[in-house]
């Protein structure tokens, strides 16, 4: 069942790198061909690799940036939004009310 719910629920977004080129689109005002480009130069991959989900499986558990099923030591919520925010240099509301919240800024 997990399986089947894993590739049913992350068609595109997040089981490959769709939320993070909808994250920078909105957050930097790109079309999506330069925000694919930039997604693609901060992880270090190529564009072609954004919808690799084999590639993007495997390069989110390294950088903790969240997955489509919660794994065991893995980031997610809050947490992996802190980490995307930090990776790809923008800002995303709930981390940043979650630091005013906390006193982090």
């Amino acid at each position: 069942m997990a399986i089947a719910h894993e590739v049913a629920a992350g068609m595109g977004g997040i089981r490959t790198a769709g939320d993070l080129v909808a994250r920078v689109q909105m957050s930097k005002a790109m079309k999506i061909k330069e925000a694919k480009e930039y997604v693609a130069e901060k992880l270090g991959i190529s564009v072609f690799d954004l919808c690799d989900s084999y590639v993007m499986k495997e390069l989110r558990e390294q950088l903790d940036i969240g997955h489509v099923q919660a794994r065991d030591r893995a980031s997610y919520g809050i947490e992996a939004k802190f980490n995307i925010a930090r990776l790809l240099d923008i800002k995303i509301n709930s981390v940043e009310n979650f630091k005013r919240k906390v006193k982090m800024l």
